[in-house]
């Protein structure tokens, strides 16, 4: 079981510049504090130009800040190797996009075990299974042995998010989820969310533009011109 009262991702100060040392020399993110803890479903929100990609590539250790720390599972990064990132991300971070990144040619089994092909090689038996029962979890069990142009967007979302838990990451990072997807749909895949959030103790930060879905959130925090503007419960 886990421990709902665990923080999984803490920021202090955290800053992000860019051309440093040059005349045009631009800071993005102004010392960013933020905590997201195991239990939490967050809506990260702001306008165009407020630094939200930024500190989304940052949060995901795919980028490094110009100064502060961010301690994940309770370990500092800032001082880590690119390799000793990439660990890290691949065992503590999910990825969800927009656009589902699903590899056309592989079968939806192997499109939700590659993040654990890319680690171990060859999956094992306890991993395929593991994949199945994800795919049952989201409602595609149907679908296993077929190809991604052969699912509607919906299902190619399903797939990408539990490729995305193959890996039974405590953080999940979601860019616009539902941006290419019907209301119905979009829905749909926002529950999904929900029931990964309580059933799984992921906790989930959610960037989007649509005030519904930041709503339906439990927390919603606000960035605005690099700063973190508000951070408060939705009720």
């Amino acid at each position: 079981m886990f421990d709902k009262s665990q923080q999984v991702l803490r920021l202090e100060a955290l800053r992000k510049s860019y051309n440093i040392d040059q005349p045009n020399e631009i800071e993005v993110l102004h010392g960013i504090d933020l905590t997201i803890g195991r239990s939490d479903f967050a809506a990260l929100i702001g306008p165009s130009g407020s630094g939200k990609s930024t500190l989304l590539n940052l949060l995901g250790l795919l980028d490094k800040p110009t100064s502060g720390e961010l301690y994940l599972q309770g370990k500092p990064t800032s001082a880590m190797s690119d390799n000793q990132l990439t660990a890290m991300r691949g065992s503590n971070i999910g990825f969800v996009f927009q656009f589902h990144h699903l590899i056309s040619a592989f079968s939806v089994l192997d499109n939700v075990l590659m993040p654990l092909m890319l680690n171990q090689g060859k999956p094992n038996k306890l991993a395929i299974e593991k994949a199945r029962e994800l795919l049952v979890a989201v409602g595609l069990e149907k679908f296993i042995n077929s190809k991604p142009g052969q699912l509607s967007g919906g299902q190619q979302q399903r797939v990408a998010i539990a490729r995305a838990l193959i890996t039974d990451p405590p953080l999940l990072l979601a860019d616009e989820p539902t941006g290419n997807l019907d209301t119905r749909t979009a829905a749909e895949v926002f529950e999904l969310f929900r029931k990964v959030n309580k059933e799984r103790g992921c906790a989930i930060l959610l960037v989007t533009h649509d005030p519904r879905l930041s709503a339906a959130c439990d927390r919603t925090i606000n960035l605005v011109d690099g700063r973190i503007e508000s951070d408060s419960l939705n009720n």
